[in-house]
């Protein structure tokens, strides 16, 4: 009787999650997919004639080729993102972990990019990038180039902006993930491993990198959701441009649904993206499940 009674105060306190999660997350997801099998345009969203068109907006997505380099985009700069994040996050970590005078103050500074709103941070580095922002008048200064650089409005520049600002957002939440995770391992194993004479690099390969494995799994798994639905980045540094060369998955989406007002087309895209992310997500349930079995 009493387990009845813990098990019903129990589902009781998952209710209001539940209901919230079934409504705010479940019911715009099921709806999405409705939409893209239907033909819904700013023409016939008033009138309720939404044809039924089954996978055809898929179709001519893929036919079309646009979201092939989007995709190639965003998996370029997802990536480009993580082993930038990662590995300054990971030097960072082993540098204030040295607990030298003012680590704390200096990593209490390094938080500032990841607390700051994203939105901040674009327009802060869109003016820095600017034809006549700060980058430009330094590199002048010095004499190293001889006339502007348009990092914006160059293909490949554009990219590699926008990839220098989401890393400088992505690199605090790594730095302390693994700083965290560090001081985990106990000091003792690296005490034994300096007696039998194993150096510093050998210590790193051979005793904190294996240690820290199930935190770095869940460190590229979240930073691989996070950086891949990036938006509001990508959307005020460059708005996508210059011609796609910074279209995202997420950017593209919007693009399609509230520019060129193809609803049905724009939620395809988005379901494309949730189906990649949920992917990702089973992968990495499945590698730490078999992490905790070892």
């Amino acid at each position: 009787m009493m387990r009845m009674k813990e098990l019903r105060a129990g589902y009781l306190f998952v209710l209001p999650a539940l209901v919230y999660m079934l409504f705010f997350v479940g019911y715009p997801i099921v709806d999405n997919v409705r939409l893209s099998l239907f033909d819904v345009n700013v023409m016939n969203l008033a009138s309720g004639h939404q044809p039924y068109v089954g996978l055809d907006n898929y179709t001519a997505l893929f036919n079309e080729g646009t979201i092939k380099l989007v995709l190639l985009h965003t998996f370029v700069f997802t990536a480009a993102c993580l082993v930038l994040q990662f590995v300054i996050g990971l030097a960072l970590a082993l540098l204030f972990n040295l607990g030298f005078r003012m680590a704390q103050r200096l990593r209490g500074l390094v938080m500032i990019s990841w607390l700051l709103p994203a939105t901040i941070t674009a327009m802060m580095f869109k003016f820095m990038f600017g034809s006549d922002g700060i980058v430009n008048d330094t590199l002048l200064r010095l004499h190293l180039i001889g006339s502007p650089i348009e990092w914006l409005v160059s293909s490949g520049l554009a990219m590699f902006t926008v990839v220098l600002a989401n890393t400088w957002i992505g690199i605090p939440f790594n730095m302390i993930l693994l700083s965290t995770a560090m001081t985990t391992i106990p000091r003792d194993i690296y005490e034994s491993a300096a007696i039998d004479g194993a150096t510093a690099v050998r210590r790193f390969f051979r005793i904190t990198l294996p240690l820290l494995k199930p935190a770095i799994l869940s460190l590229l798994v979240l930073g691989f959701i996070y950086t891949f639905k990036v938006f509001d980045l990508v959307l005020i540094m460059t708005h996508g441009g210059p011609v796609n060369a910074t279209q995202m998955m997420s950017t593209y989406a919007y693009n399609l649904s509230f520019e060129q007002f193809k609803y049905s087309q724009g939620a395809a895209v988005s379901n494309v993206m949730f189906l990649v992310l949920l992917i990702v997500g089973v992968l990495y349930l499945k590698l730490l499940n078999r992490e905790e079995r070892e």
